[in-house]
């Protein structure tokens, strides 16, 4: 079991910008101008599709390097369609275009496909997963003091 951590707070940057800190790396996130925000990084969902996509990429390669495959490089294209129809039930759907380069045969291409379908983020997608909330105690248990007036 993998226990991940991430902290996010508002960067000031605009209404919606926030900095990300996961581990020793610092990004932003933000909403695009059109949605009110100013730009200042990734969308939320653009970020979802970036953790997606990676994980794909990154499940191949450990797959064919394991396979000694003559795979050179992986890329993936994703998109995020909101609230597709599946039935009755409105469903987000996230896309992906794999591009595998090297000399592979069609069998080693399917099989690679197949296990972009294994990865970890695919797997949470696609089965759904709980979400928890619940707040801090005070501003200081969430390492906030006040500053004087």
């Amino acid at each position: 079991m993998h226990d991940r951590s991430v902290t996010v707070i508002e960067s000031g940057n605009g209404p919606y910008g926030q900095f990300i800190t996961a581990g020793r790396h610092v990004l932003g996130a933000d909403e695009p101008e059109g949605l009110g925000g100013k730009d200042t990084g990734p969308a939320p969902y653009e970020l979802v599709l970036s953790g997606l996509g990676a994980c794909t990429a990154m499940t191949i390669r450990m797959y064919a390097s394991r396979k000694k495959l003559p795979l050179e490089r992986v890329e993936v294209r994703l998109r995020h369609v909101q609230r597709a129809t599946a039935g009755k039930e409105l469903r987000d759907r996230f896309e992906r275009i794999i591009t595998l380069i090297g000399d592979l045969t069609d069998d080693q291409r399917q099989s690679l496909l197949q296990i972009a379908e294994k990865c970890p983020v695919s797997r949470t997608l696609q089965q759904g997963a709980d979400v928890r909330s619940s707040l801090a105690e005070s501003a200081s248990a969430a390492g906030q003091t006040e500053a004087p007036t």
